[in-house]
């Protein structure tokens, strides 16, 4: 269902301003692939994927976010190369220009996560250099926490899940933890080392959408 994308059409000139697939993105790729079934199944409506794509294509309407432009460039060119359908493509921080308030059923987001400091941070994205793939500021976390405090208003009452790429450092333990008290389901379903990367997707989703996914 979700093979490793064909990226050979991207040259190293590309991959000094767009990010290179890597141990992160295939840990997510096996994430999604080891709940395909329930996922088929499922059908969601609506995708939205945030920054660093996995070129996932199970559903009607798919959105795909990114503050690069040359990133969404390369992403419409993956998608061909693949054979895939094109997505809506729009250039912009997570969900900011979205009006998909509480509509998006499958929310996919391998987000910049490394530790840095947050003035580093700041201006990878203010400069919109290929490090705003990976510098994630105080605990790689900075990003990851604007979209959880607006994830009540972005998926779904009943259907909406989210897969979400972690390390050791963004202590896993802690998001379940706040997720959890904020009334969402939230599961690790797949953890790995790469290298000194302790690397984890978390799957946190509405009650009803976690037990769809559990059957």
């Amino acid at each position: 269902m979700l093979p490793t994308p064909d990226v050979s059409h991207l040259t190293s000139k590309d991959f000094n301003h767009v990010y290179e697939p890597a141990e992160d993105t295939f840990i997510l790729l096996d994430a999604l692939e080891a709940d395909a079934k329930q996922l088929v199944d499922y059908r969601p409506f609506i995708c939205l994927e945030i920054g660093k794509q996995i070129f996932c294509s199970i559903s009607t309407l798919h959105f795909c976010t990114d503050i690069n432009p040359l990133a969404l460039r390369a992403s419409a060119f993956t998608f061909t190369q693949n054979g895939l359908p094109q997505p809506n493509l729009i250039q912009t921080s997570l969900v900011e220009c979205l009006r998909l308030g509480k509509m998006i059923e499958l929310l996919i987001f391998n987000p910049p996560y490394v530790e840095t400091e947050d003035e580093e941070y700041a201006d990878a994205r203010g400069d919109l250099t290929i490090s705003a793939s990976w510098a994630g500021g105080s605990d790689g976390m900075k990003l990851t926490n604007q979209l959880l405090d607006k994830l009540d208003c972005i998926l779904h009452p009943q259907r909406g899940i989210l897969y979400l790429v972690a390390v050791k450092e963004n202590k896993p333990d802690e998001i379940i933890k706040r997720m959890v008290d904020s009334g969402f389901k939230a599961v690790v379903v797949l953890k790995r080392r790469a290298g000194r990367e302790h690397l984890h997707v978390l799957r946190i989703s509405r009650p009803s959408a976690h037990a769809v996914m559990c059957n």
